[in-house]
């Protein structure tokens, strides 16, 4: 029989009603009731990611560790230099650490609000695929009109955008094809062989070959704030492990660098469509016709990538806590809230 450990027991953690009309947050001690594991498998309990326990995902916790390690001195760095302490009010979830929006308000110096009436600024913080943002009062909510990144969905204004589509009809497509659950989050990306009938909770869209010489994917994940790219991360992998989470390596690029100019525009049009204030888009480039496809959206992203050198990691976190002072008004004298 499976013995499912609630880490809840473990961590004392619970959840707490927020100012809100009902609202509940995570308490911030709790994070590891956000896990179950069980046969060697760790659980996400919000999105259902299953995570197993092997080698690359100890050494990857262990990095984490390390990193955790720098934003806190970062953190403390920033207040030493007197940034503004803004205090951001999230909800329905406040980020754990792991979420690259929580890494860059720290690294900024800002700091978690109790409620909205104590905040400068909110976000609409929810790890799921679809739902609504909060009531925050007077306050803007960012990410307020981001409510859908279902992959029909992103799939869908992507083409609108750009003119030509990702997503196939299973039935009438020859060949390899993939195949990924609508839902946020889940990695379960596959290739099968069209034609076939379609399964109920799953898109199927076209296989994008990325593949270099030596066999290698590459994968852009563009972090984005204030409706543009700030930065791209290059993430590569073997071909035939292209859904893995796991990178080989990674390196941080400009986006000019990897997007031609009417491209960079296209993207702009296509994060306002989505309503995008902060988030992550995992774009890649075909090898065969050269096009770019957007293949996923991400409001609660995770980050930075863990492949990538201390070096690219700070200059990262560097320039994501800027364009996030930028957004909420935090290089100003008065917040654009107050």
């Amino acid at each position: 029989m499976t013995a499912w450990v609630d880490l809840r027991k473990i961590s004392g953690g619970e959840r707490r009603p927020t100012a809100q009309g009902g609202q509940v947050q995570p308490s911030p001690r709790g994070w590891l009731t956000d896990f179950t594991w069980s046969d060697g498998v760790i659980e996400v309990r919000k999105t259902g990611v299953r995570l197993r326990i092997d080698v690359n995902l100890v050494v990857e916790v262990i990095y984490w560790a390390m990193y955790l390690l720098v934003l806190g001195a970062a953190m403390i760095l920033a207040r030493l230099q007197g940034k503004p302490a803004l205090a951001i009010w999230y909800a329905p979830d406040r980020p754990r650490p792991w979420y690259l929006l929580h890494g860059a308000a720290l690294w900024s110096g800002m700091r978690a609000a109790r409620s909205p009436e104590q905040a400068d600024a909110a976000f609409y913080f929810d790890d799921t695929t679809r739902g609504a943002a909060p009531a925050a009062g007077e306050l803007r909510v960012f990410n307020a009109r981001c409510t859908d990144i279902s992959k029909s969905h992103v799939a869908k204004v992507f083409a609108e955008v750009f003119g030509y589509p990702l997503l196939l009809d299973p039935e009438r497509s020859v060949g390899e094809i993939v195949q990924k659950a609508e839902k946020n989050g889940v990695h379960n990306g596959r290739v099968v062989r069209a034609p076939l009938a379609p399964e109920t909770g799953y898109v199927y869209q076209r296989l994008v070959d990325t593949a270099d010489a030596q066999g290698m994917a590459h994968d852009l994940r563009t972090p984005c704030v204030a409706g543009r790219p700030v930065l791209v991360w290059e993430k590569i992998k073997p071909a035939g492990q292209r859904f893995a989470i796991h990178n080989k390596r990674a390196v941080m690029r400009d986006p000019a660098e990897v997007f031609s100019e009417g491209e960079l525009q296209m993207i702009a049009v296509f994060i306002h469509r989505m309503g995008l204030d902060w988030g992550g888009l995992d774009i890649l480039r075909d090898k065969h016709d050269g096009r770019i496809y957007i293949v996923d959206v991400n409001k609660t992203d995770l980050g930075p990538v863990i492949a990538l050198t201390w070096a690219d990691k700070i200059r990262s976190m560097n320039r994501l806590s800027k364009a996030l002072s930028g957004l909420l008004g935090a290089d100003k004298e008065t917040p654009p809230n107050r």
